[in-house]
């Protein structure tokens, strides 16, 4: 007789007989694994009858085992099981089979206590599954199987390993298990998956690339209605946030608020763990207000708090922790706001925590230096002494009560110091500010050399150093002060904002006491602008990010002048370059052509590719870099790049002719010119200032005048030729082009304008203006479009009378061997003028304009069916792009929040590869647009 070995699945039932178990009842097995045997054809076969004999043994052991729980039974059972696996090997089909019936016996002895030996158990599960990979069968079987058996080790030694595995394999199993079948009820159930989501919901948080995979994997055995999602979408959003305060990501902080939100959202009014989920919601959206400066974030966060505390009402035993962080996050608002009611219920919050913070309280040194810090934030409000005297009080005994080696004793010492500091620019009492440098040097000693806060420790030590400095005006004070500025500012282990906002503070100081260190400072700051913006994955929250930052807004124009007061023209020209074109480089980055960069310099296209990759790389793995070193060389390496990308650029700017930036700065208001050879030329203009830019009546006598000057007299630049116009900041609203003397000389004649002098041209930046001359490589038969749109959909505007004629008009001048096309009406609509864009030389728009100005990434031109915004065209390959004219309002206006960024229309077609694009500064009337068009094509096709 031939025998098989297989395996039979009894359903777990109170009422069979091997269903008597002492298992607790979230851990009984649902599932007995036993081995029978099957007769399948007449042979002579020993081995086989062997099998079955032992196989026979085995089940009537492990059946009197179940029954009798003897000892003896489970050792014969797992004997006669031994047996049936050896004489089964590896190559025979029921190896799995054998393995599985053994396993099964000495698990159940490990639950019943009769067998100690786990891991072998273990082992002979992972092998079985081993052999029935994906597809297979029973492939599903021996996945529970395994889970079982790590559910029961970790429930007996407590490895989170175990546990997380068993996770993992759940993963795998559900999937595979559909709704109705035996399997799938035991394993979605109380006593399989729910018990592994539980225990992985209770494992400490861990912060790490694993850790965080595990939380997504609990978090995917958690469908929406299941009744555990609500803890896992919050021990995610935890281990996120924790991630985040590690290592900076501002995604993992966008994600870690999204799911705690929802997290919030699943549960119901009066659960108990509501106001804990609430708690740990808020502290994420007070991080993300410190890094983007939203305030809404920072009133959601208040709002938790107050409904925490809300939930938790006088008398309650936990009362004191709302309190506590409620109070610092009106703080923070009134030092944005700088409404009086915030800071001055902080106080009265800080003062009832502290009555339930007695001495001996654990946490009553935190509350004294938060009393203390919002004291000395009211006192720079409203200079009562009290306050302050009364801060530095509180912030002696949070030093007293709090231990010599508490991990945070050294904020107690850099407050108290900047306390002691602020008293001595009042008092001038000289211990003051030498007990203030002596705290601030004691808290760095205690701190290691990448902590993260000894950012504060420097902030503070250069505050001490500059207020001793304008008081006695020793230099050596001065050099101190700047050496913290710099050790603030590039310290690793903070995050970009604060470093930012500390370079910042430097270029203030060193520009009010005229330091030397003056033009590192704005490096500093573009350099710390350039790394925060490219942690960004998109244009528009680049931009927000970049809007964040408003003290940062005159800061190119500002370096551009410092370099000029210090006759270092070329360098004013890169400072402004590069300050002014942040959005843009780092959009353009994404568009570079590197086939173009390739014949010009192969070695640099080189490394910018394999940068590229290994940034890409990154990203995709979530890698990061844990040597230091290595990551400070890949960055410097970028940079040295980049840098020699765009001087390579920059000296082609002016290759058609004088390029002039022109700079409004609050220290000078002057003009560079760069000509097509030679050196920069600097022409100053000592009788323009910020506010006469913003009400300009004299614009040829007082600005284009002196440049005219330079242009004739100094660089024989004959009339006629063509000039580029790059106005900064104020500038960018004053149509410079239009330029005129208004006066008539002594025969009658007029006084020749600018135009009558010079061709007039703009562009956004001096790197946009080349590269919209290298986009055009290869010479294609051109192509005109005309692009109308005079009737927008419901509520996008007044119909256009005259757009249709307006385009009739173009069609008759531009010649038909321009290969003419129309689109307008009902086939005007966004993606019928993308395409025209991306298909076409020449491109003509009539329709409306209009520049956004809170987000100028969605300023538009408006069709029939949705706006085509700014950003659409960006995102777009426009390969053979030469010459757009924008017959629409606004196309040509900055971006009131960020001017030097031009972010318009016009900029972003420019951007996208069109050589050649004329716009508009202001409204243009529908009729008069039609007459400016007819004059201008005109003198374009003659």
């Amino acid at each position: 007789m031939s025998y098989s070995i297989m395996e039979m699945n009894l359903s777990f039932c109170p009422s069979h007989p091997f269903a008597m178990s002492t298992l607790p009842s979230r851990l009984r097995p649902p599932l007995y694994i036993l081995a029978t045997i099957r007769m399948v054809q007449p042979s002579d076969s020993l081995v086989d009858c062997e099998i079955a004999r032992d196989t026979d043994a085995g089940h009537a052991q492990f059946a009197a085992y179940v029954t009798s729980k003897t000892v003896s039974h489970l050792n014969d059972a797992v004997q006669h099981f031994q047996l049936v696996l050896d004489q089964c090997p590896v190559s025979h089909p029921d190896h799995a089979t054998a393995l599985t019936n053994l396993a099964y016996a000495r698990l159940q002895g490990y639950i019943r206590k009769d067998l100690q030996d786990i891991d072998t158990t273990t082992s002979l599960f992972r092998e079985a599954l081993a052999l029935r990979p994906q597809r297979h069968l029973d492939h599903p079987l021996s996945l529970y199987n395994l889970t079982e058996a790590l559910t029961w080790r970790h429930n007996k030694k407590s490895t989170a390993a175990d546990i997380r595995e068993a996770a993992k394999l759940y993963h795998e199993l559900l999937p595979l298990c559909p709704e109705g079948t035996y399997l799938r009820s035991i394993a979605a159930g109380a006593n399989g998956v729910d018990y592994v989501i539980v225990t992985c919901n209770n494992l400490p948080e861990d912060a790490s690339d694993e850790g965080i995979h595990l939380r997504r994997v609990v978090l995917e055995l958690c469908p929406l209605g299941h009744q555990h999602r609500p803890r896992a979408l919050y021990k995610l959003s935890r281990s996120l946030y924790a991630r985040f305060t590690q290592c900076g990501s501002i995604d993992d902080l966008d994600e870690s608020i999204r799911l705690g939100r929802e997290a919030v959202s699943l549960l119901s009014e009066g659960h108990p763990d509501c106001s804990g989920y609430m708690n740990d919601l808020a502290l994420p959206l007070v991080s993300r207000f410190d890094h983007q400066g939203k305030p809404n974030d920072l009133d959601e966060a208040i709002s938790l708090y107050e409904e925490v505390l809300r939930m938790r009402p006088v008398g309650h035993k936990y009362r004191d922790i709302p309190l506590d962080n409620l109070g610092r996050a009106l703080v923070r608002r009134f030092n944005r706001c700088k409404d009086i009611d915030d800071i001055t219920r902080a106080i009265s919050l800080y003062r009832e925590a502290l009555t339930l913070r007695p001495p001996g309280h654990p946490h009553r040194d935190t509350t004294l230096n938060n009393l203390g810090l919002a004291l000395v934030t009211r006192y720079d409000k409203l200079h009562v002494i009290e306050d302050l005297n009364e801060a530095i009080d509180r912030y002696r005994e949070s030093l007293r009560v709090r231990r010599h080696d508490h991990p945070e004793r050294h904020l107690n010492l850099s407050n108290l110091s900047a306390s002691l500091c602020s008293r001595f620019t009042q008092t001038r009492d000289n211990e003051d500010i030498e007990e203030a440098i002596n705290l601030c040097r004691e808290s760095l000693a205690a701190l290691s050399s990448l902590h993260p806060d000894r950012w504060f420790s420097y902030t503070w030590l250069k505050g001490a150093y500059l207020a001793r400095y304008r008081i006695l005006h020793d230099p050596a004070d001065l050099s101190l002060a700047i050496e913290n500025f710099r050790l603030a500012s590039r310290h690793p282990t903070q995050g970009f904002p604060r470093r930012i906002i500390t370079a910042q503070n430097w270029v203030t100081a060193a520009e009010q006491h005229s330091h030397i260190s003056v033009l590192e400072a704005y490096n500093t700051c573009f350099d710390l602008l350039d790394a925060h913006l490219a942690t960004r994955l998109s244009t528009i929250s680049r931009r927000e990010a970049a809007t964040a930052f408003s003290s940062a807004r005159s800061l190119p124009v500002d370096a551009a002048s410092c370099a000029i007061r210090r006759d270092n023209l070329r360098h004013a020209v890169e400072l402004v370059e590069h300050g002014r074109g942040q959005q843009w480089s780092l959009a353009s980055r994404l568009k570079t052509p590197v086939e173009d960069l390739q014949s010009t310099n192969p070695k640099l296209a080189h490394n910018y590719l394999d940068l590229s990759r290994r940034i890409s790389n990154a990203a995709q793995s979530s890698a990061t870099i844990a040597d230091s070193a290595a990551a400070d060389r890949a960055e410097n390496r970028a940079q040295e790049t980049y840098k020699a990308m765009g001087s390579c650029d920059l000296q082609a700017a002016a290759r058609q002719g004088p390029a002039i930036i022109l700079i409004a700065s609050q220290y000078s208001c002057s003009a560079i010119i760069v000509p097509t050879s030679g050196e920069p030329r600097h022409v100053p203009l000592p009788s323009v200032t910020l506010v006469d830019l913003n009400n300009l009546k004299e614009l040829w006598n007082e600005i284009m005048l002196p440049i005219v000057n330079v242009l004739e007299h100094v660089l024989k630049l004959k009339r006629g030729s063509r000039i580029w116009l790059c106005p900064t900041a104020a500038f960018t609203s004053i149509p410079l082009h239009a330029a005129h003397p208004f006066q008539t000389n002594a025969d009658r004649s007029k006084e020749p304008c600018l135009e009558d002098i010079y061709i007039c041209s703009y562009t956004p930046t001096l790197s946009a203006l080349v590269r919209s001359r290298q986009m055009m490589k290869k010479r294609v038969t051109p192509s005109f479009v005309t692009i109308g749109q005079g009737q927008p959909g419901a509520g996008k505007g007044k119909a256009l009378l005259s757009v249709d004629s307006e385009l009739e008009l173009v069609r008759k001048l531009v010649p038909a061997t321009a290969n003419r096309t129309t689109i307008s009406g009902d086939a005007a609509t966004r993606v019928g003028a993308l395409k025209a864009l991306e298909e076409n030389t020449w491109v003509h728009l009539a329709c409306h304009g209009k520049q956004d100005p809170t987000q100028p990434y969605n300023s538009h031109f408006v069709m029939r069916d949705e706006h085509l915004t700014l950003l659409d065209i960006m995102e777009k390959h426009i390969p053979h792009a030469e010459f757009a004219f924008l017959s629409a309002c606004h196309t040509a206006v900055g971006d009131k929040e960020t001017p030097d960024e031009v972010i318009h229309l016009a900029a972003g077609l420019q951007f996208s590869g069109f050589k050649s694009v004329i716009g508009t500064l202001w409204e243009v009337d529908d009729a008069v647009a039609k007459h400016v068009v007819k004059a201008f094509y005109e003198e374009f096709v003659r």
